[in-house]
Formats: structure tokens, sequence, C-alpha cells
């Protein structure tokens, strides 16, 4: 029983009722069962508003979040609006004595109105409750026609574990007549695992009472600010979308003469954000945790050992697991790895170097060391740069066989950012060969051979050892000679990157496939600069054969290698469907677009150019152009040469097709198929100009070692009125070569052409009928516009098929009289087949993709594919074609 405060305190002066105090005799605060006001600039969230209206089917409700994430207002904006009772009780506010704590919650419910639990009475000591009063509790709650909702906000800070046993007998017994919501920001100790199992239980926590950009932007609005959504989507992302620091930042940005900029670019850790967290969180911990928290702000993420290592002691795991049962800003990852949030950890890491100047090098050191072993080598690299120790990050790059990464195009750009930062007085061998990596990524072999120079010296002075290095200068003097021309240094550096390869430990070039596949690629490519197709195909296709992120780079420069080397033999449709290929792996991969889909462009405009669609070859030739397209490499430097003046040659631009063969390329050593494309552009132009013997002596020395070369200067000898000389020219080519129709079919009509000027022309029919049915497999019609008149007058006849089409207007694609329809140009694939038919039932791109499950991209790849090969430019031509030849 509680004593009057009159009589305990011995005087006369009318004092408090026992219903008027606690306890411990003193007066209730009144301010702690007032619901709290929202103010003005309050956002009500509908989906939380929502989600708390399941409260009154579920006997207990948890808001359970960080300090700041708005829960104390949500709950009392919603609360506000029940059209039942609401028994408030702020119990922070109290002492925390189960006695007192019981007295207040009494008191809350007869405020509110619960008049029946008049008669239940009162706690009669501070550190104890009876029984018999919660059973008595409960019985009169339970009795309730209408529930009443109890709210404890600031619940975490009760702390006597049995007044949570308490109050799950309470709240299991009142039944259906009292809803408890707790507001907290640590998991309460109740056995939460039953009410989830049985349903009863509602939850809110940080993740769902994070503000989302559209709610931030709503908020700002409320303060007078306007932000537009990408920033606002960085805003959430930088805070996480934490209800105070959403607040504190508008407020603050409301003073600011610039609010838009200072919401994008505001200091953490010197902003009202700091007070707050600073005061809050840190400041309510205690002084090893505090300095556990300052040590491990210079990480993204952590786990125990790590922490451990930072701090010097071995009791971080209970510390961090605590610190996240409590939401004080340490998020759990899983797997027991953390990270603290991101604003909490900028004033931390502000705070740090206020409190502990020196302190943060050396903590990146120490995280550095122990992450080299056991952790992501990005994270290893960034802490090593970060402490400022340049020897061990180049080393431990090299060490683990990462070099090849500035090439795969999946961290290069994060890696040359990074070693950008490396001093010039850096010394040992792996740092040379960074910064050789880095200039050969950025293009530049000539300022990168001098650092291959010095990281050979130096481990050549070492000795034994350094497997490592060595094999990472091997990949890189094979790129370097590639980017030179200089086929023989890259056969050497290959051949000394696998036998170094084969002393490794299996398990570190399985860790790293980019490493095998750039080196075949490079080797590749150096192998076709020299002229050597079949040994470049074969390097190439190994390279092509790999299937993951780190390989796709690489993969996608063999593939457009390959598509050239096709190309350069007469094969277009084949180096199309290979640049294809090649472009549609980038997109897979979400690559963005890389060197080489340069080199796969000017593929393709040569493709154009033998199909006549000049436009098209000129689009191409401008995108390639426009694109990365390294020109160090003397491959594609001379690949753009040749289709840039044959496409000059095709628009009668005789002059300047000279001028563009006149280019140079440079190169150690020269490329005999690059010499031999640029001699026939030459002859070609001479011949255009009405010099047939200056076009035969430009072919002279290629004569025999080239098929396209051997039959240009066939028609060289025929334009120079030398019929006999042509055709002993085709009887002489070499058997050996493997080309394709762009070269067989100008063979065919050289020869047709010689043997009508001899007088066969029967054989000259059969011979052009030949050409016309080979050339309409791969669409050709530029070698038959290379022909002159006499073609056209043979070919105006009904005893001839058509040209292979071409796309252009509506009109121009339909048969004329008399001719039959142009066959397929190649087997669409089942894919294509696939979008076709859709594309037959009018759906649009979009739904196509949907439907197949695929991106927009790559249907629209499948689109250009199936346009080119059926010969149409546009969907209705494309199903009318289709349907012509009984494809659907």
């Amino acid at each position: 029983m509680v004593v009057s405060a009159v009589s305990e305190r011995g005087d006369n002066s009318p004092g408090p009722t026992a219903a008027d105090v606690d306890p411990l005799g003193d007066p209730f605060l009144r301010t702690c069962f007032a619901v709290p006001v929202p103010p003005a600039t309050f956002l009500r969230r509908r989906r939380l508003f929502e989600h708390l209206d399941q409260a009154p089917a579920t006997p207990l409700t948890m808001v359970n979040g960080c300090a700041g994430a708005g829960k104390t207002l949500l709950v009392a904006d919603w609360a506000a609006h029940l059209d039942r009772p609401v028994a408030w009780l702020t119990a922070g506010a109290t002492d925390q004595a189960p006695g007192v704590f019981w007295a207040y919650l009494l008191e809350a419910l007869r405020a509110c109105g619960a008049h029946e639990i008049r008669d239940v009475g009162c706690p009669a000591e501070a550190g104890t409750v009876d029984h018999g009063l919660l059973a008595r509790l409960a019985a009169r709650l339970n009795g309730r026609d209408r529930p009443v909702t109890v709210v404890l906000d600031e619940y975490d800070r009760v702390t006597a574990p049995e007044i949570a046993d308490q109050l799950g007998f309470v709240l299991h017994h009142a039944g259906r007549g009292m809803r408890l919501v707790l507001v907290t920001r640590t998991e309460p100790t109740l056995p939460l695992h039953r009410y989830r199992a049985d349903g009863t239980l509602t939850e809110i926590r940080d993740a769902e009472l994070a503000f989302t950009p559209e709610e931030a932007a709503a908020l700002l609005e409320l303060h007078g600010l306007r932000l537009g959504g990408d920033a606002a989507r960085a805003l959430v992302e930088r805070t996480r979308g934490w209800a105070a620091g959403l607040r504190l930042c508008a407020l603050a940005a409301r003073q600011s003469s610039d609010p838009e900029t200072y919401l994008k670019e505001f200091e953490a850790g010197q902003s009202t954000i700091a007070d707050f967290l600073l005061a809050e969180v840190l400041k309510r911990q205690p002084a090893p945790t505090q300095d556990l928290l300052l040590r491990v702000s210079v990480l993204d993420r952590f786990c125990p050992d790590l922490a451990n290592a930072l701090a010097g002691r071995r009791d971080a795991e209970p510390i961090l697991a605590e610190l996240h049962r409590a939401n004080a800003f340490v998020e759990h990852l899983g797997h027991s790895w953390y990270r603290l949030h991101p604003l909490f950890a900028e004033i931390l890491a502000a705070h740090l170097r206020v409190r502990f100047p020196s302190l943060e090098t050396e903590l990146h050191r120490r995280a550095a060391q122990w992450l080299r072993h056991t952790g992501p080598l990005p994270e290893t690299l960034a802490h090593g740069a970060a402490a400022g120790d340049w020897p061990f990050t180049a080393r431990t790059l090299v060490d683990d066989l990462a070099i090849g990464q500035f090439f795969t195009g999946l961290r290069s750009g994060d890696l040359g950012e990074l070693f950008s930062r490396m001093p010039p007085g850096t010394t040992g061998p792996e740092a040379d060969l960074v910064r050789a990596a880095r200039e050969l990524s950025d293009g530049d072999p000539g300022h990168a051979l001098p650092h291959l120079e010095r990281a050979r010296r130096e481990l050549a002075r070492a000795g034994s050892g350094g497997t490592a290095a060595r094999l990472g200068l091997a990949l890189l003097d094979t790129l370097a000679a590639r980017m030179t021309g200089c086929p023989d240094r890259a056969e050497r550096a290959a051949r000394t990157a696998g036998e170094l390869l084969r002393d490794l430990p299996a398990e570190l070039p399985r860790r790293h496939p980019e490493l095998a596949a750039l080196l075949q690629t490079h080797l590749g490519a150096a192998r076709l600069w020299a002229g050597r197709f079949e040994d470049a195909g074969a390097a190439l296709r190994a390279a092509a054969a790999g299937s993951d992120g780190a390989t796709a780079l690489s993969r996608q420069d063999a593939l457009s290698l390959l598509a050239l080397i096709d190309c350069l033999t007469g094969w277009p449709t084949r180096a199309e469907r290979r640049v294809l290929a090649a472009l549609a792996d980038a997109e897979r991969f979400s690559l963005a677009e890389p060197a080489c889909s340069g080199l796969g462009h000017l593929v393709l405009a040569a493709v154009a150019l033998d199909r006549d669609e000049l436009g098209e070859a000129r689009a191409l030739l401008d995108r390639a152009a426009a694109a990365r397209l390294s020109p160090w490499d003397p491959v594609t430097a001379a690949a753009l040469v040749v289709v840039r003046a044959r496409l000059q040659l095709a628009r009668n631009e005789t002059r300047a097709a000279l001028e563009t063969a006149e280019s140079a390329v440079p190169a150690a050593v020269a490329s005999p198929w690059a010499e031999a494309h640029i001699a026939l552009v030459v002859s070609a132009a001479h011949l255009a100009e009405g010099r047939p013997e200056q076009a035969v002596k430009v072919l002279r020395d290629a004569v025999g070692q080239d098929a396209a070369c051997t039959v240009a200067a066939a028609r060289a000898h025929l334009a120079a009125g030398d019929p006999g000389a042509a055709l002993d020219l085709l009887d002489a080519l070499p058997a050996g070569q493997r080309v394709g129709p762009a070269v067989t079919v100008r063979a065919l009509l050289v020869r047709a052409e010689a043997t009508g000027r001899q007088g066969d022309h029967a054989t000259a029919r059969r011979l052009v009928t030949r050409a016309l049915l080979d050339a309409r497999n791969e669409r050709l019609r530029r070698p038959f516009q290379e022909t002159g008149p006499w073609l056209r007058r043979l070919l105006d006849t009904d005893a001839f098929p058509r040209l292979p089409a071409r796309p252009g207007p509506r009109s121009g694609n339909e048969p004329e009289p008399g001719h039959p329809p142009t066959l397929v140009v190649d087997r669409l694939s089942d894919r294509e087949l696939d979008v076709l038919q859709r594309l037959a039932r009018m759906m649009t791109t979009e739904e196509i993709a949907a439907d197949l499950f695929v991106s927009v991209n790559t249907v629209k790849t499948h689109l250009k594919s199936v346009y080119r090969k059926l010969g149409v430019n546009r969907r209705n031509e494309a199903v009318r074609r289709a349907r012509e030849l009984r494809l659907l």
C-alpha cells in the first residue's frame, strides 16, 4: 500500500493522493501519457498507415527501427485517427523498476477511459508487482466490449527482464480486449517467434520505415524544397531513406543559398545530422564500443575478425551483434558480415580524423593486410591504396594474376582510376607492370614499352621466383606486340606465358580465365596481321570458347577478328553472323560498347558494301569510326583504311579512294593481306580512270599469292584487251586457298566475260548463271555492279534469274513480272523464326521481348538478321516475304 505524501513528508501541507503518485511517491509525469503531435511538415505515408491498420487483427504490433527512423510520429499519427481508446505511454521517461512501469501503464489506461480497471489496484512497491494485480488487469481487459490499444513508446528503454514476461502474461489473458503496440529500437525479449508462427504479430522494421525516393521528394516539398527524381534517388541512397536524416537535411537546406546543391553535396560530418548521430547513437555506447565503431568506419563492410584486427581486440563478435540488435546503425549483411549506415560511417570517419589524426592510415594498412589473405581483391587494393602502400598494392594485383582485369571491361575503369593515384616514385617490377598495363589499356604502347623493359630488367636481376610477375610481363608483351604489329614477338611472349601457366598451381589460372582468353586473342590478332589465317583462327576460336563475364570482352574481340578473316576470305554472311553473335554476347553481359565493337561494325560495313547497300555501309563505317577504334592496333587500322577506300570507290570518289589507300598504318612489319587489299583498291581506282596497264602493274607482286588479287589482275588484263591472259591467271588460281563466294563470284564473272569475248557465249551464260545462284545465298550485288555494261546487256533477258535482292522501297522488293522471287539468303535460326512468327501476329518489339523472356535489344538484333536474310527492311515486308517462302 502506498502511504500518502503528507505522512511521508511529515508536514501539514496538502499532498497528492495515492492515485496521483507512483510507487516511489512521485507525481505521475503526465507528459508520458500524451500522444505526440506530428509537426506541420510530417508526411503521412499511406503504405505504412495501411500496414498499421492490420494491428487490430493481431494482439501484438512491433515497430522496430533505428533512432530517427520516424517510428514514434508514424504510430502517433495512426493512433490519433483510431476509433477506439488508445493508452499511450512513453516508457523511456519513467523509472524502469517493474512496479513503477506498471503503475504508469495502469494510469495510462485510466487516462484513456478504461474505467473498468479502477478497482484493479496499484503496485505497492517499486521493485515488484503482485501477480494477482496482473491477473485482475487481464481479466478486466478481457471483459471489454471494445479493445483498448496500448502503445509503449521507447520500449527499448525498458530493461527489467521480468517486465517482458509480465507483459506477455497480460497480453495473452487479456484476449481481444487489448492490442499492444511496441515502438522500439531493439528486439524485445517477448517470445516473438511464437507470435510469428501463430500469425498474431504485425511488424514494421527499418527497411519498411525507410523513405522511398518518391516519399523523400514529397517530404522535401513540405519543407518548400523541390528535388528532381535522380537527385531524390541519390539523396535516398546516401541516407538509406532515414527519416531524421532527410528532415535534418531539409531544415539545413532551407537555410542554404543553394538548397539543391546542398542536398547533393552536404558534408555529413559537418551537419546537424552529425550532432544527432553522435549524441543519439555513438555517445550512448560504452567507451570500448565507441572505439570499435570509430575504427571500422574506414571499412565498407566488416566481419568480427576484421574488426578485431583493426581494434586489437577479441570481443567484436558479441558487440557487433548487440549493435545490430539495438538498431545502432550497424546493418547485418549475412554470414557474419556487417556495414555501417553510410551517413553514420561518414560522420564516424570525420570524427576519427579529428580525434586520432594519424590513425586512419594505419587502419587502412591493417585492413589491407588482413584482406590480402581472406578478403576480396578489390577491397584489398582499395585499402592498400588508401594506406598509401603502393608497392604492396601493385604486388597484390600482380601476385593474384589479376593484371588482365585491366582489359576485361568489367573492372578496367576502377583499376585505372585506382592506380592513377600511384606516385611516380613507386618502384618495383610490379609497379612498372601496372603502369604498363594502364598505358596499354589506354592504347599507348609507346609509353608502355619502357615500363615493360624496366620490369624485365628488375625481374632478371631478382633471378628465380616471381612467376606471377613474369606471367604478367608475358601477357603485356603479347598485347604490346599485337599493338605494334610484331607477330614474332607475340609468338615468343605467348609461348613464355604458356610455360609459366603450367608452372602455377591449377586453381590460380582457373580463378582467372581471362588470362588464357587474352593471350589467345592477342596472339590470334598478331597472327592475323602476319597473314597466317589458319593459325590465327585456331587461337581466336580458343579465345571465343569462353562463357563467363571475365572472358566476354576477349570473346567479342576474338569473334570480331574471326569475322574479319571471313570477310577477307570472301565469306560475308559468315562474317555477319559472327559480328552479330559478338554484339549479342556483349549485351548479355551488359558490357559498354568496347573497342572491338568498332572492328565489328567495320566488318558489317564491308558486308554491306558487297551487297551494294552503300547507305548502310556508310552508316556502319561512321559508327565504327566514332567508336574507340584502337588506331594503335594495325589490324583494325588497316581494315578501316580498306573499307573506307572501297566505299569511296563504290561512290565513284576515285581520288579520295587513292588518298585513303595511301594512309600509313604504323606497324613494325608489313602485313601481306593489308598490302594486298590496298593494292586491290589502287588497282580498281586505276581501272576506273582508264589505266588498265597501271592496274595490272599494281597487282603484279600479289598475283598467285592472294586469290582476290589474282582475280582483280585477271579483270585488269581483260580491261586491257587481253582475255587470254585473264583466263590464264584464273586457271592458275591457288587450289589450296579456301576462298568464299565474294571472291569466287567475281572470278566467275571475269571468266564469263573473257569467254564471251572469245566467242563462247553459251559458256559465258552458264558462268553468269552460276555466279547469280552463288551470289544469291550471300545477297552479293557489288561484284555485278563492278563488271560494266556487258553484263547488263546479257542479263536483259528472261534466261537469267534476278540479281540478289537489295533493301529499298516496297516497289523495289516486289518480284518483277516473269521472274521468280528471291531465294532466302540463309536459313533462319529457331529463335529468328520465333521472332518472325510473333511479328506476323502484329506484336510490338516490347511484347515479343516479354513473350520470349529476352531483352528488347536482343529482339532488335534478331529482327535485323531476319531482314537481312529475307532481303527486306520493313516488318510487313518480312511477313509477306516469309509467307511467299512458306516460312509461316
